[in-house]
């Protein structure tokens, strides 16, 4: 059968569809099985020439491969690549006030401290003045501004690191008799370590004392910051 008439130019009377039925090329589809592949024996005899050699021999029905793998487990490839902390922004130096961009405190202003050994910074708000405690944070998820709080030679104490603000593994053991009794009510909140309460005052007080020295510094960090519609981080000066 041939083509369906064209009604218009490029439009067919019949569709694909119904011209793929008309033409019935279905029809004539063969769906006969192959045949199963023989099985072959793993080895054969063959007739070896010489009085010598035995007359016959048993060999390999299929011959072995010429190259095979040296070694039969293949090997993790040794990476050489060595981890180290991410380098400092040069925009990014001690007592410079920082915007989170991410995280439970985004929008916050925070004046930076120093950078940890794991590369992430450790910043605070102080906590006295907006709220933000002692955190550390991705500079990627920080923005410099061209405020800098004068610290002068206020040092964090040493031990302020990594391991200071690693969770507890320890976690205390609910039976099910006392989950079920809770009728769903909120665990309690462990209480604040008072060691850490104290730290956050010794660097808080510091630091208060530097931001007051400049005016309207204080109110600054307090407010939060946020991008209008339309507006996008690379048009303000900061």
């Amino acid at each position: 059968m041939a083509r369906s008439k064209e009604l218009v130019p490029g439009v067919g009377r019949l569709s694909r569809s119904q011209v793929y039925a008309a033409r019935g090329l279905h029809k004539g589809l063969k769906k006969s099985e192959k045949p199963a592949a023989p099985e072959v024996a793993p080895t054969k005899e063959v007739q070896v020439g010489g009085a010598k050699n035995g007359e016959k021999r048993t060999v390999p029905t299929q011959k072995a491969p010429r190259f095979y793998p040296a070694e039969d487990v293949r090997l993790p490839k040794k990476s050489h690549k060595h981890p180290t902390s991410a380098s400092l922004r040069s925009s990014i130096t001690p007592g410079t006030v920082l915007i989170l961009l991410a995280g439970r405190f985004r929008g916050k202003r925070v004046v930076f401290l120093k950078q940890l050994e794991s590369g992430l910074l450790l910043v605070t708000g102080p906590y006295k003045v907006n709220g933000v405690p002692l955190r550390r944070v991705n500079q990627a998820y920080v923005i410099a501004t061209s405020t800098k709080v004068e610290l002068g030679e206020f040092k964090v104490e040493d031990k302020i690191n990594d391991a200071y603000f690693a969770k507890s593994g320890a976690k205390g053991k609910t039976s099910a008799e006392e989950e079920f009794f809770s009728e769903g009510k909120p665990k309690a909140k462990e209480a604040f370590p008072e060691s850490k309460a104290a730290d956050q005052k010794s660097v808080d007080s510091a630091i208060v004392a530097a931001v007051k020295k400049t005016e309207y510094l204080p109110k600054y960090l307090k407010a939060s910051w946020g991008l209008s519609k339309g507006q996008f981080p690379h048009q303000i000066n900061f």
